[in-house]
């Protein structure tokens, strides 16, 4: 073969690599890369997962909470609706469980969330998620969050 026809084919390989995803993250069912960090699923038009550096690397803002012993603290995080977007709450859907990393799980209104501005998942400083819902219930304030579904 000659230059012309190797260098075509080297972009083609590098091109079908792209496209399927090879060398990239293992996906698992609907899309989730096995290796996710936070998934949503459930009641939604996309099932979807991302690893922590993903979830890092998205737009976030700052959100002020008070917890239980009356100290407030500011915690940076994607704000929860952005990320409901990205997977297509489904029409008829009426509830969020959180689902920690000890298998812990809180139930909310996902109306009361989709109207909370704030409320975010925060990065925590030893890695993870965690739930912040400024004015919410402290049962609500998951920690280790691993999944969000939505029923």
């Amino acid at each position: 073969m000659g230059k012309k026809a190797l260098s075509l084919l080297a972009v083609l390989i590098v091109l079908v690599c792209a496209m399927t995803g090879c060398g990239g993250t293992p996906q698992g069912s609907g899309g989730v890369p096995e290796d996710a960090a936070l998934k949503i699923t459930g009641n939604v038009t996309n099932e979807v997962g991302w690893t922590e550096e993903d979830v890092r690397a998205m737009d976030t803002i700052d959100a002020e909470s008070t917890n239980k012993d009356g100290e407030t603290k500011t915690y940076t995080g994607v704000p929860i609706g952005a990320l409901l977007e990205l997977a297509g709450v489904g029409a008829d859907a009426t509830t969020l469980t959180y689902v920690a990393d000890d298998d812990y799980t809180a139930d909310v209104a996902l109306s009361d969330v989709q109207a909370c501005g704030d409320c975010i998942v925060s990065f925590r400083n030893q890695g993870g998620f965690s739930i912040v819902m400024p004015g919410f219930p402290g049962n609500v304030q998951v920690k280790g969050v691993v999944e969000i579904q939505i029923k």
